[in-house]
């Protein structure tokens, strides 16, 4: 298990245009070269939009971009004519291929949240995919095969517990709340990055909400 805090990402965006960023990985004009991908993971974002900022069309490639709101409401658009708004519970997903261009905006009246995960696809090249998923339940794991890798949402009570995917890879990372999780504590922004998980329990020490990645390959 490697525990990586919320304290410890790099902060980017532009604040006074209304965006803030937190990055887990190496990202833009912050390059790491010890932390650039763990497994199918890229990047973990987390953004925050003030009201009506946001990014303004750019383009992806060879990428599979899958976003969770936190709170708010997302606004996207692509260059494939995909407009939707995205609310807390669904689970969006822009897979770019060979090349896409989108927009993403808080057109709401209050603040957007958002953890966006890139995922590095198995085979580049192929035409550009969009999917949305209202209202995802935990029972319920996403799959997005052309990364190879399965999401899992998790909401958690006081003293619930849930397994650890027994996966080769599983990437961790606190929506909100605090949880226990391998005899670590860990609050919002926390991620762990876990190698041959086996017989792993996250418990709840308060209401929480965990992402849990499962990924066959490095």
């Amino acid at each position: 298990m490697d525990v990586r805090r919320a304290a410890q990402r790099y902060r980017g965006g532009d604040p006074a245009a209304g965006i803030e960023s937190r990055h887990a990985f190496s990202f833009g004009p912050h390059y790491d070269p010890g932390n650039l991908r763990f497994a199918a993971v890229i990047a973990c974002n987390e953004e925050r939009l003030a009201p009506g900022a946001g990014f303004d069309e750019h383009p992806h490639s060879h990428t599979e971009i899958v976003t969770w709101v936190v709170e708010g409401e997302l606004t996207h658009r692509d260059s494939e004519g995909n407009e939707t708004v995205v609310r807390h519970g669904d689970v969006q997903r822009l897979g770019s291929a060979g090349g896409v261009r989108h927009v993403e905006r808080n057109d709401g009246a209050g603040p957007l949240t958002f953890v966006q995960t890139w995922l590095a696809p198995v085979r580049a090249g192929g035409d550009p995919s969009y999917e949305i998923v209202r209202g995802i339940a935990d029972s319920t794991p996403y799959a997005v095969p052309e990364a190879a890798a399965m999401l899992h949402v998790r909401r958690l009570a006081p003293g619930e517990r849930t397994a650890v995917p027994a996966g080769a890879y599983v990437y961790v990372h606190v929506v909100r709340g605090e949880v226990r999780l391998g005899g670590e504590d860990l609050g919002p922004g926390d991620s762990v990055r876990i190698t041959d998980a086996k017989d792993l329990e996250a418990s709840g020490i308060t209401d929480a909400e965990l992402l849990l990645w499962e990924m066959a390959a490095g």
